[in-house]
C-alpha cells in the first residue's frame, strides 16, 4: 500500500457498466472497494473510517481491475476470480466474504446455507448483515445470496441490479425449484439497463472531492 507524507494513498477509477458506473478504490496490491453509484457515499465513509489520513488519487485502470470488470460484463464470468482484496472488517465478516467467493457464477446459495458453511448455523441474521457490509461487490459476489424460499432478498444496490446480475450469470429464476431446468434463464444478450440515478456517470472528482490527480 502506497504512503504519502500525510497518510495512505489509494487509487480511484470508475468503470461504466450496464448497471451504472462502478467506483474502484485500490491499493498497490489489492482491491479495497468496488460499488455502484447508490453506494458511493457509504463507500467513502468506510474508506475514511479505515484510513483517516487517506489520499485518494485518480489512476486509470489500477492493477487492471477496470479491465477485468469490463470483461465480466462482456461475458467472461471468471474475470474477477483471484483478485486480491483488502476489505478490513471483523474476523466473522472476513469468513463470510471468503465463503461468498466460493459460490460459483451461475449458482446461488441461501443465507442459512452460508451460515452452515462458516459453522455458525444459528447466525443467519449475522451472515445477512456481513453480506450487506461487503465493500467489494461482484468480486465478493453477495448478489448470489437468496432467501430460503428461493426469492431475492435485500441488495443494497437495488434488487433490479441483483436480478440482472443473476440473469447475466445464468442463474435460475428466483422462486423456481432447481429441478425445473426447462425454465432456467439463459444469460441475456448484453444490453444497457435504464439509468436510475441522475449522477450515475459523474466524474470521480465529484464523488471524492478532495482527491488528487495522479500524474
Amino acid at each position: 500500500m502506497s504512503s504519502a507524507a500525510d497518510g495512505v494513498v489509494l487509487w480511484v477509477d470508475q468503470v461504466p457498466s450496464p448497471l451504472g458506473t462502478l467506483t474502484i478504490v485500490a491499493a498497490d496490491d489489492a482491491l479495497c472497494a468496488l460499488d455502484f453509484p447508490v453506494a458511493r457515499s457509504r463507500m467513502l465513509a468506510r474508506i475514511r473510517a479505515r484510513f483517516p489520513r487517506v489520499a485518494l488519487t485518480r489512476r486509470r485502470d489500477p492493477n487492471g481491475y477496470a479491465t477485468r470488470v469490463r470483461a465480466y460484463f462482456s461475458g467472461d464470468l471468471g474475470a474477477l476470480d483471484g483478485i486480491a482484496v483488502d476489505c478490513g472488517g471483523t474476523s466473522f465478516e472476513q469468513q463470510v466474504w471468503k465463503a461468498l467467493r466460493a459460490i460459483p457464477a451461475g449458482t446461488t446459495t441461501t443465507y442459512r446455507q452460508l451460515a452452515e458453511v462458516v459453522r455458525r448455523p444459528r447466525a443467519v441474521r449475522a451472515v445477512g448483515q456481513a453480506n450487506a457490509r461487503n465493500p467489494v461487490c461482484l468480486v465478493i459476489p453477495c448478489h448470489r445470496m437468496i432467501g430460503s424460499d428461493g426469492h431475492l432478498k435485500g441488495y443494497a444496490s437495488g434488487i433490479w441490479r441483483k436480478r440482472w446480475l443473476l440473469e447475466h450469470e445464468g442463474a435460475l429464476v428466483p422462486g423456481l425449484p432447481s429441478a425445473d431446468a426447462s425454465r432456467v434463464r439463459k444469460r441475456p444478450e448484453h444490453r444497457s439497463a435504464p439509468c436510475h440515478s441522475p449522477d450515475m456517470f459523474q466524474h470521480v472528482a465529484d464523488v471524492f472531492p478532495r482527491q488528487r490527480q495522479a500524474r
